[in-house]
């Protein structure tokens, strides 16, 4: 298989179902708005469905997932575009339960990646925490203290559960 060629054993499942899923497609009237609102900041875990978790459906909020839904500097780059340009006025920080990126250390997936794959990862940083709701804390007070968010955007956090699908405020 050339380098630029579509790798097709790998993805015709998925190709398949979108010829399905064009047939009853609705969602071509939505604009990039945020219809709600609302931007989500969550983790990349397939267990979450940040749009149903809250009630909301397509084009009703922008969804920023990544592991441990750690505020980066992309997901800031991309609050500030969506505050200014996309209609968000509020923001939701919700990591969840049961989350691997709370429950080891930077040097856990560093050596584990190391061991099993002989791949040396020590140049990332993949911004682990063993104590969630002080990450949730400091990843808040970053979003509320960057300068260039639009003024009056609500900033607030709450921990999803995976077990029972509850999501908690964070009052901290």
């Amino acid at each position: 298989m050339s380098g630029n060629s579509f790798p097709h054993d790998s993805f015709d499942d998925l190709l398949a179902a979108n010829v399905e899923y064009q047939k009853s497609f609705k969602y071509s009237g939505l604009t990039g708005s945020a219809a709600k609102g609302l931007a989500i900041v969550t983790c990349m875990d397939s267990r979450i469905n940040p749009l149903s978790v809250i009630g909301l459906r397509s084009g009703d909020a922008k969804i920023l997932r990544n592991a441990g839904a750690r505020v980066t500097e992309d997901v800031i780059r991309t609050l500030v575009l969506a505050t200014y340009l996309l209609n968000v006025s509020r923001i939701l920080v919700m990591p969840h339960t049961d989350c691997k990126m709370a429950e080891n250390d930077e040097a856990d997936f560093h050596k584990l990646i190391d061991e099993q794959y002989g791949v040396n990862t020590s140049s990332l940083e993949f911004r682990t925490s063993r104590d969630q709701l002080g990450a949730l804390a400091s990843d808040l007070n970053r979003i509320r203290s960057y300068p260039l968010l639009r003024d009056g955007v609500v900033v607030a956090g709450a921990i999803y559960d995976v077990k029972t699908g509850t999501i908690t405020p964070y009052e901290g």
